[in-house]
């Protein structure tokens, strides 16, 4: 895989999703990070999760890769380079107890192989990615699908507001956020990830 250096995230920009999760939606893009170690292949293998710490949640993404840096007034067109699909694979038990407390997110968010990522094709424009829709399939069901389409911050406005707040640059990865439907995953589950009728990768859960 290319060399990644900042792993952006995006909390809660689906509406339906923040109310499946009994979640305020926000009025300002909600990002998070996690660490580079947490990239790691959907090539069709065994990727290794926590099986001790609770639920391990899906959530399947949009995702950026950022081929220059950030200059106000940049166009989504002239900063990403690629995209792909990806998974933010969520301990929710340790969210949830974290998040009462007033944590940080990152023991639920940041752990090893929690942002897998598919193939990456080059940026398509910004009507092809409205347009398309993305799915996950677990064990062969249609368990989540999303459409860029219907996100609260569209992706002028989180590279606007990632670029002014924290910077980017070549290399960095945006996950842009999920729709509704994520849920659990065990152990010998399948995951596929799709864009529109097309697999881009896809895992066994270890």
């Amino acid at each position: 895989m290319i060399a990644v250096n900042n792993v952006y995230c995006v909390g809660r920009n689906y509406k339906k999703h923040a109310e499946e999760l009994g979640n305020d939606v926000p009025s300002e893009p909600m990002i998070f990070l996690k660490p580079s170690h947490a990239i790691c292949a959907l090539d069709e293998g065994t990727i290794a999760l926590p099986q001790d710490a609770g639920e391990v949640h899906f959530e399947t993404e949009l995702v950026l890769r950022i081929g220059r840096a950030y200059e106000p007034g940049i166009k989504v067109e002239d900063i990403v380079a690629s995209v792909a699909l990806g998974i933010d694979f969520t301990l929710r038990d340790v969210q949830s107890k974290i998040k009462a407390k007033g944590h940080p997110w990152t023991a639920a968010k940041g752990f090893r192989n929690s942002a897998p990522l598919t193939q990456e094709i080059e940026f398509p424009g910004l009507d092809a990615l409205n347009e398309a829709w993305f799915s996950l399939r677990k064990n062969g069901e249609v368990v989540q699908r999303g459409s860029i389409a219907n996100m609260i911050f569209d992706l002028q406005t989180l590279i606007d507001y990632i670029g002014e707040h924290y910077g980017l640059g070549e290399g960095d990865l945006i996950y842009t956020g999920t729709p509704e439907g994520v849920g659990p995953t065990a152990a010998g589950d399948v995951l596929e990830l799709y864009w529109n009728e097309e697999k881009w990768g896809g895992c066994t859960v270890g």
